[in-house]
C-alpha cells in the first residue's frame, strides 16, 4: 500500500496519530484524535474503526489508539511531506514559520514523491522543519530530539529544539522576540503568577505559563 493510496481524511488521521506518538508512549485517546482533524468524536471512532479494519491501527475499547507498523510507515510518508514543504515554503517563498502549517496541511494531499524528493535535494536533506520538528528520512527513520518542555525547567540555560506549530500567534511572538529553534535561553526563577521570565541574548522575555510545554528544549 502507498500513501497516495489513501483519501485525503484517511492521511490526516494517520499524520495526527503520528503527532500524539511523538510526544507521548500512551494510546491516543478517541477525543484527541477528533480534536486533532476538526471531527466529531462519533466521526472519529468510525474513521479508527475503518483504519483498524485495514490494520492501520490498533484500537482497545476505552484504551486507546495505536498505529501499526504499515500505519506508521504511511504516516511517516505524510509527516516527511508536510514537514518538507513547510522547510521549502519558509527557505525558498520566504514565508514565516507561522504562515506555513496550513499551507503544507493543503499541498501535502497534492506533491507526489517524485517532487518531494526534489524538495529534500534542493533544501539539501534537511533534518528538521522550521519549527525544529524532526523530518522523517526516506527509510522512515527519524532523528530523536528532547522531549523535555520548558515548563520542566525551573532554572538554568537551555537550548530551544522545537516549537509547537498550532499556534500562529506564539510563533508570532518568539519570532518577533529573537526566539526559535537552535535559541540558547536561560531561566532563572520558576514561573510565577503564570509567567515565566527568561533571559535571551541579554534581554527578558515573557513567556505564559500555559505555552511552556509547547517549547521542547534541551540543556
Amino acid at each position: 500500500m502507498h500513501v497516495d493510496d489513501l483519501s485525503d481524511r484517511t492521511q490526516d488521521y494517520l499524520k495526527a496519530l503520528w503527532g500524539w506518538a511523538e510526544h507521548s508512549d500512551e494510546p491516543a485517546p478517541l477525543g484527541e484524535i477528533a480534536r486533532r482533524t476538526g471531527q466529531k468524536s462519533s466521526t472519529a471512532s468510525e474513521a479508527i474503526k475503518r483504519l483498524a479494519a485495514d490494520g492501520l491501527v490498533s484500537h482497545e475499547p476505552y484504551a486507546g489508539v495505536r498505529l501499526t507498523g504499515q500505519g506508521r510507515r504511511l504516516a511517516g510518508q505524510m509527516v516527511r511531506r508536510h514537514r518538507l514543504v513547510e522547510t521549502f515554503l519558509v527557505t525558498e517563498l520566504d514565508y514565516t514559520w507561522d504562515e506555513v502549517h496550513e499551507e503544507a496541511e493543503l499541498l501535502e494531499h497534492a506533491v507526489s514523491d517524485r517532487f518531494i524528493a526534489r524538495i529534500d535535494a534542493r533544501l539539501g536533506r534537511p533534518a528538521r522543519d522550521p519549527h525544529g520538528d524532526p523530518i522523517p528520512r526516506p527509510d522512515g527513520s527519524v532523528e530523536e530530539v528532547s522531549s523535555l518542555a520548558l515548563a520542566d525547567v525551573s532554572s538554568g540555560a537551555v537550548t530551544v529544539e522545537r516549537v509547537n506549530d498550532d499556534d500562529p500567534e506564539l510563533l508570532r511572538y518568539l519570532a518577533e522576540r529573537g526566539v526559535g529553534p537552535g535559541t540558547r535561553l536561560s531561566v532563572t526563577a520558576p514561573a510565577a503568577a503564570g509567567i515565566l521570565t527568561v533571559e535571551v541574548g541579554g534581554g527578558i522575555v515573557a513567556l505564559a505559563e500555559s505555552c511552556l510545554c509547547d517549547i521542547k528544549v534541551s540543556r
